[in-house]
């Protein structure tokens, strides 16, 4: 493996870690959220450019250098990737709006909890989904 291979796998985490810090610093300044969040989904955007034109950044983690070449197991991974980051996101935004309307139900009526925390339970399931179908192509690979 050569330095320009080594430094272009780098480069994703680099650039991931930088917007991260750039959101932050944006945030304690005093700007708004939203932007931070849009920072971050550009960067998130732009990482995945570079791994989807460069298929042997993702599948540097086998060491083939025939599948780098063919980007079928990049490909691949940023299928899985994408599966599992997707479906987690899906799952947090499902969360997040049925656990406070669960928390108020349950504060106004205690017999409601068990109804309640099913909702709660039915996002997180998203996120399992999600990670099942990337364990899924994940293991047709080997």
């Amino acid at each position: 493996m050569t330095l320009f291979d080594c430094l272009f796998m780098a480069l994703p985490v680099v650039f991931l870690i930088a917007s991260v810090l750039v959101a932050v610093k944006a945030v304690s300044r005093g700007r708004g959220r939203k932007n931070a969040l849009l920072m971050q989904l550009a960067s998130f955007a732009a990482v995945f450019a570079v791994c989807l034109v460069c298929p042997f950044v993702a599948s540097a983690a086998t060491g083939d250098a025939a599948a780098a070449s063919s980007g079928a197991d990049g490909m691949a991974y940023i299928g899985a990737a994408a599966a599992t980051g997707l479906s987690c996101i899906g799952g947090g935004i499902a969360v997040g709006n049925a656990a406070p309307a669960a928390i108020g139900a349950t504060s106004e009526d205690p017999k409601a909890f068990g109804k309640a925390i099913i909702f709660v339970a039915l996002g997180e399931g998203i996120a399992l989904y999600g990670m099942l179908i990337s364990i899924m192509i994940i293991s047709k690979l080997g």
